[in-house]
């Protein structure tokens, strides 16, 4: 996936180090099995490293940790997936930036919101905030095509199996925004022939999927479902997410509410209030300096 100034990359060896199960954890020999009230939660981590290519090039060492400081706030993410047998709700579990004590304002233009998916009825439901306005993004789960690996590993007290597919880039990152895709959609010299070339040469994220049939809902974070088996781990471009801890059928009940408030848009409708707020946004800014 794509970052709006700079390409994520994990480091995985700090992340095993924070993996801890929860004691609620099954045995590597159980399997969740279904109730009519069957619930859980998962909690995921996302650690990441900044590429600062050639602009970085030019930073000092000192410079370069100052900068991974400010950025702190997004480049370790926390979130939880809350999920029965068909329904799931995931968010961010928001923390203040330790440089500043407050929230990325910026960021959060081009953050995931809080997500509502229903493997039933093939819905998902997202509430996104592009500079103040509120919207409602309704439209139909993620096409994925998995295919299912016989690789296998452990991960906790779960057994896990690969499985891997290639979705377009803009499918994942419908809600972000990059300055690339901005110059595309604003070149008045496009013709048919170019945008048909333009469409078979989308660019496509290799994604990588451990799932695990122990947990058997079909469930996993950001757009990521329809695996027979909760996803505990997923790698798409240079992001990974982990599982640390599950939690199943806690003693108080969890609420999954989808989100309600809002202007209601499909994915593509989003994409292009984004794109147009933010050449509104540059147009402005050049014109700022001719003045």
């Amino acid at each position: 996936m794509k970052s709006i100034a700079f390409n994520l990359g994990f480091t995985l060896l700090f992340v095993l180090s924070l993996f801890q199960f929860s004691t609620n954890d099954l045995s590597k020999k159980s399997t969740v099995k279904y109730s009519d009230d069957f619930q859980g939660q998962a909690f995921y981590v996302s650690k990441s490293t900044m590429e600062l290519g050639r602009w970085g090039a030019r930073l000092s060492e000192a410079q370069k940790k100052q900068v991974a400081a400010r950025l702190k706030n997004r480049l370790e993410k926390e979130y939880i997936l809350t999920f029965n047998k068909e329904e799931a709700l995931f968010y961010e579990d928001e923390k203040l930036d330790a440089m500043s004590g407050a929230t990325d304002s910026w960021g959060k233009n081009f953050a995931p919101g809080r997500q509502y998916k229903n493997v039933k009825t093939n819905t998902q439901i997202q509430s996104q905030e592009f500079y103040g306005k509120k919207f409602l993004v309704k439209d139909k789960l993620q096409n994925i095509v998995w295919n299912l690996e016989k690789e296998s590993k452990q991960i906790g007290n779960y057994m896990c199996f690969k499985a891997t597919a290639s979705i377009p880039t803009t499918d994942l990152t419908w809600y972000d925004f990059s300055w690339d895709r901005l110059r595309n959609n604003t070149n008045e010299d496009a013709t048919d022939s170019k945008e048909e070339s333009e469409e078979n040469s989308i660019e496509m994220t290799e994604v990588e999927a451990w799932y695990s049939p122990q947990i058997p809902v079909g469930h996993g974070p950001l757009e990521y479902w329809g695996l027979p088996g909760l996803i505990l781990e997923v790698t798409a471009g240079n992001t990974t997410m982990l599982c640390t801890k599950i939690v199943i059928n806690p003693k108080d009940k969890l609420a999954i509410e989808a989100p309600d408030k809002g202007k209601e848009v499909t994915k593509t409708e989003y994409q292009s209030t984004v794109i147009e707020k933010m050449k509104e946004f540059r147009n402005n800014r050049i014109g700022r300096r001719r003045g």
